[in-house]
């Protein structure tokens, strides 16, 4: 009869995720884990399998916690055009908010360890696609509503948009001035924006 467990799962991931966070995959080791997670080695394989599964894991429930609650939250604003520059708006004060500027875990994986680990790659293209997705559904709501200028293609748009998250986490890294940060959104946002109704003089 296997024993129960003594810890709590959410509150080991957690630490986990900031063990990660800190240090990438492979600077990471076992010790380092089991030392942040306040259990022993054996126990995490026996909960979590090895380095790479205890990685997935944690990866899984940062996109649930962070990215997912973020779009959740962002979807049920009125306006969807608002909802996009609401969620750069957080992303940018999220970023310049950590004091170790870690920047977001699922970006540094895509440019850290996805090259390297084909599994790890699908998955966090998955996570890319999920912001993708949100973004063009907005768009899509802003422009079934007459609220979305004609050049503004919802599907390129978005692929725009998440090249556009990818920058400002990157840039964050190194970047503590929010007025560059918003500088880098600001054009796209003005685009997004724009009323249909104004047309270019010809």
């Amino acid at each position: 009869m296997s024993r129960p467990r003594s810890f709590d799962e959410t509150d080991v991931l957690e630490a986990a995720i900031d063990c990660f966070w800190a240090r990438g995959l492979e600077a990471t080791s076992v010790r380092d884990l089991a030392g942040r997670m306040g259990i022993n080695g054996p126990s995490l394989y026996n909960a979590f399998g090895d380095k790479r599964s205890l990685f997935m894991r944690a990866l899984e429930h940062y996109a649930v916690r962070s990215m997912r609650e973020r779009i959740g939250r962002m979807e049920r604003l009125p306006d969807p055009k608002a909802a996009i520059a609401a969620f750069f708006g957080e992303l940018i004060s999220a970023s310049l908010a950590d004091p170790d500027r870690r920047g977001c875990l699922i970006v540094n994986t895509a440019l850290e360890v996805a090259p390297h680990d084909p599994e790890i790659a699908i998955l966090i293209a998955a996570y890319l696609d999920e912001i993708e997705a949100f973004f063009r559904r907005a768009l899509v709501r802003a422009a079934a509503a007459g609220d979305l200028v004609p050049s503004v293609e919802p599907t390129d748009m978005a692929r725009l948009l998440l090249g556009l998250v990818i920058a400002v986490r990157v840039m964050a890294r190194t970047v503590s001035d929010r007025s560059r940060l918003d500088g880098m959104v600001r054009p796209i946002l003005a685009l997004i924006q724009a009323r249909p109704d104004i047309r270019t003089p010809a």
